[in-house]
């Protein structure tokens, strides 16, 4: 369900975003998986108040802006989906971290396959799920 009631987000912050999201997952794999929580934060804050209230998207719109980077403008609703995922799998990842399981390099390597595939593909595996999901499942209007 595409959604109106946020601002749309630019194209190249999105993957801007995805390779950060890449680069703080190489570097929990690479032994400092406290970082992990930056994403958990960020998968929050876009996920479910909104790419608009994200201090970071902030300041990668503004710089893309200010240069033209910004590529086309999409529709928030699939990224937020996609944001949701992303503070899911962080999420679990510290939670066993924390409580002392090596299982968490599993929902960190999945987020590092599933970045690198947004941020140097431009394919969003989430936001193809909530695509599809949407127009074979589209919501009961009462």
């Amino acid at each position: 369900m595409l959604r109106f009631d946020v601002p749309q987000v630019w194209s190249n912050v999105i993957r801007w975003e995805a390779f950060m999201t890449f680069v703080l997952s190489i570097i929990a794999l690479l032994g400092a998986p406290w970082v992990m929580l930056i994403l958990v934060a960020q998968g929050f804050v876009r996920g479910f108040i909104g790419h608009h209230r994200c201090p970071a998207h902030l300041l990668w719109k503004k710089i893309a802006e200010s240069r033209q980077w910004g590529g086309k403008k999409e529709n928030a609703g699939a990224k937020m989906f996609a944001n949701k995922i992303l503070f899911l799998a962080s999420t679990v990842s510290m939670v066993l971290f924390f409580s002392g399981s090596g299982l968490w390099v599993v929902p960190c390597a999945v987020l590092v396959v599933f970045s690198a595939m947004e941020w140097a593909l431009s394919f969003c595996a989430a936001c193809w799920a909530y695509g599809f999901w949407y127009q074979h499942f589209p919501p009961k209007m009462q």
